[in-house]
């Protein structure tokens, strides 16, 4: 019989029938995230926990696989024997950590692009990596390989593609914030209806229009550089795998917040200074030209949401979710 490649690893359960397996139904449940069955059958038949698949595989294996997370958590507050299948392995060796390692064919996690979902990988690897026994952390399977050698060697080419994906989005977007924070800066230093020659303050400083411009063109400049500065670090960063983790998506979700503010800060203090250049007849006039402005920016908003929902989930969620599917009759 061949070995396979460890890259190949991954793609196991996609090269054998499903029908060859011959699993017990606490295996099915734990590898399709079933916790309730789960749940009911260990209550039942406690001795079900040590149930392995064809390819030696028990719950935990199967679970940390399959990114099943209720299941795995259910199996952690299990305390009898809890120590016996965390230790358990695979035909090819492979412990919990190993499976957690391998980057799979389809991914569970809700991401809108590769960097998200490498910072997924990374969290899923280091929750199953904290719930191990320390030595489990560093044994190596039949390959010769321990967890993050096939960590490393399954992402590759996800490190490859957020990489692209982050640059792309932090160049396409360091362009407007340079563009935002030129305008703003520009906008900042011009006082509308000039200065009062004796004392220096300016004509219209009383009026509400000139307050809500002049601390909406502050706001505006001091967001617009730090949406710069923050997508200048994405684009000097090393992209290192554990830079996925926190480091590069909150400078992504920092960056892009700041450009949102900053868009909108320079709409209003737009809209409070040209409301001083119109004259008394036509400002009524502007009301609605100000309102379809702010729809707009309001409409892109909202197109964005879903994005930046992701980016916010990914970024505060201790655990990843995982996305199951409704299975059409």
């Amino acid at each position: 019989m061949v070995k396979k490649k460890p890259e190949q690893l991954a793609n196991d359960k996609k090269g054998r029938p499903e029908g060859g397996r011959q699993e017990t139904a606490i295996l099915i449940a734990a590898k399709n995230g079933i916790t309730e069955m789960v749940e009911k059958i260990l209550e039942a038949f406690p001795v079900a926990i040590h149930d392995t698949n064809l390819d030696k595989k028990n719950m935990v294996l199967l679970a940390a696989e399959n990114r099943q997370l209720h299941v795995y958590k259910l199996l952690l507050k299990i305390t009898n024997m809890k120590d016996i299948v965390l230790r358990r392995v695979d035909k090819d060796g492979n412990s919990a950590l190993h499976l957690a390692a391998m980057l799979g064919t389809n991914s569970p996690w809700r991401t809108p692009g590769a960097a998200l979902q490498m910072q997924w990988e990374i969290k899923w690897y280091q929750f199953i990596k904290d719930s191990m026994p320390l030595h489990m952390c560093s044994c190596y399977n039949k390959y010769q390989m321990m967890p993050n050698d096939v960590f490393t060697d399954t992402h590759k080419v996800l490190v490859k593609e957020g990489r692209e994906w982050l640059t792309n989005t932090a160049q396409s977007c360091s362009v407007v914030a340079a563009l935002i924070a030129t305008v703003a800066f520009t906008t900042s230093t011009t006082v509308p209806g000039g200065i009062k020659q004796d004392s220096g303050i300016p004509t219209l400083e009383n009026q509400l229009a000139f307050n809500v411009f002049a601390l909406s063109s502050l706001v505006a400049l001091c967001f617009s550089v730090t949406s710069v500065i923050m997508f200048l670090a994405i684009l000097t960063s090393r992209y290192q795998e554990n830079d996925f983790r926190w480091g590069l998506p909150r400078k992504l979700l920092t960056g892009l917040t700041s450009l949102f503010v900053s868009l909108a800060a320079t709409l209003i203090s737009f809209c409070a200074e040209h409301f001083f250049i119109v004259k008394d007849t036509l400002k009524y006039a502007a009301f609605p030209v100000y309102t379809i402005t702010c729809l707009v920016l309001t409409f892109f908003a909202i197109a964005q949401f879903p994005l930046y929902l992701d980016l916010i989930w990914a970024n505060f969620k201790k655990f990843p979710e995982r996305i199951y599917n409704e299975v059409a009759d």
